[in-house]
């Protein structure tokens, strides 16, 4: 039975281009790519073109746990959106330039271990801590 996809989206007091290369430069990622604070993403990798792959190593600050989140680029309409394929499923980040403000719209598809309300509040997070990141920077 296939879930239907979850889409998480936010507004950022910035312009597009510059939440465009916040989103994607790896010298970036690297400051908000985490749901919690006692977590962080001590690497990040990003090859943005079709077929190329996005790599971000996400630990907690414990050393507890972590994990290597890895995506291959499959569309990309530079400044506006892309979509990626990671362990089977599909992911889309658009861009909406609305002037001095950009919307931020990210759709993927759930996995199937852990609850939909979860995975929302995870991938919501992350999109928050880009938000205040990229405002704040």
């Amino acid at each position: 039975m296939n879930k239907a996809k979850i889409t998480v989206q936010t507004t950022i007091n910035a312009e597009s281009k510059k939440v465009w290369d916040y989103y994607n430069n790896p010298n970036h990622i690297i400051h908000w790519n985490f749901a919690d604070p006692s977590w962080h993403c001590p690497s990040a990798e990003n090859n943005m073109q079709i077929g190329g792959t996005y790599k971000a190593r996400m630990e907690a600050k414990d050393g507890s746990f972590g994990f290597d989140f890895e995506a291959v680029f499959t569309e990309i309409t530079e400044g506006k959106q892309f979509t990626y394929e990671f362990g089977g499923r599909n992911a889309t980040v658009q861009f909406h330039n609305l002037g001095e403000q950009t919307e931020v719209i990210i759709t993927f598809d759930p996995d199937n271990e852990n609850p939909v309300e979860i995975q929302k509040d995870g991938w919501q997070a992350i999109l928050n801590n880009f938000k205040n990141y990229t405002e704040n920077n």
